[in-house]
């Protein structure tokens, strides 16, 4: 996964079709075209609910939908900067690398996508495809969060990133890139969300069958530059038509 994605919905859609409370609080970021990273997302999260003192009531949990920033940020870091470099964890190590395995075990979200960009390697220019499903649902992406603290003044806020799991391409994907989101099908959605469950070991391999329900999409190179963002970004093109390139994440 190269790193960009599209997210359309609002949290109220979201909420109801990942059977979710809305609890954005009216700062959630608007239809994202091309999400880029350290960007404003829309994650869903099932916790132990706590009361005004503080105490958490494990005999319930509650799904919300919830705003982070695109990029894990561990508790431990001197500031935000490393997010960038953070968007993805290899599913592979994810409960291994020290970044990562403590998000693994007990901060595990799902970050929904309308579809994923990837671009396929080829003499010349990378043609960048999108990769959707075809009847329209979200994408369940796997991830982890965090939780940073940021000191504003005299008091501390939180801020609260996360980071996509990638895996091996399976299927038409690898005819694409060699990597993909890790995504989970609706039975998994609830294991992984699970605050209870503290080794998602079984959940971290691509579910073969889930890919065949997908389109790849080749779209437009405009996409390249983050500066563009619209519904058309999504829309296919033809292979092989002269289309001027546009500057890429890199060249901003």
């Amino acid at each position: 996964m190269c790193g960009r994605y599209a997210s359309t919905k609002n949290p109220a859609l979201l909420a109801a079709e990942f059977d979710a409370v809305d609890a954005t609080d009216g700062d959630a970021p608007a239809p994202d075209y091309n999400v880029a990273p350290t960007k404003s997302v829309l994650a869903v999260v099932e916790r132990h609910p706590r009361d005004d003192d503080g105490n958490v009531d494990e005999s319930t949990t509650e799904r919300t939908v919830r705003v982070m920033r695109w990029g894990l940020v561990p508790h431990w870091a001197k500031d935000l900067s490393g997010g960038a470099k953070m968007i993805n964890a290899r599913a592979e190590s994810v409960r291994e690398k020290p970044a990562y395995r403590d998000a693994a075990a007990k901060r595990r979200c799902v970050v929904p996508a309308a579809g994923w960009y990837e671009w396929q390697p080829g003499e010349g220019r990378k043609q960048p495809y999108f990769i959707t499903p075809e009847d329209g649902s979200s994408l369940a992406m796997a991830g982890i969060w965090s939780v940073w603290w940021q000191q504003d003044g005299d008091e501390r806020r939180p801020v609260i990133t996360c980071a996509v799991l990638t895996t091996d391409a399976v299927g038409e994907m690898r005819d694409v890139h060699h990597r993909m989101p890790l995504l989970l099908t609706p039975d998994r959605v609830g294991a992984w969300l699970d605050p209870d469950r503290a080794d998602p070991a079984d959940l971290l391999q691509p579910v073969p069958d889930l890919v065949s329900g997908l389109e790849l999409r080749p779209v437009s190179m405009r996409v390249n530059s983050i500066r563009n963002n619209d519904p058309t970004l999504m829309d296919a093109v033809r292979l092989g038509e002269a289309e001027k390139p546009e500057p890429t994440l890199f060249e901003l």
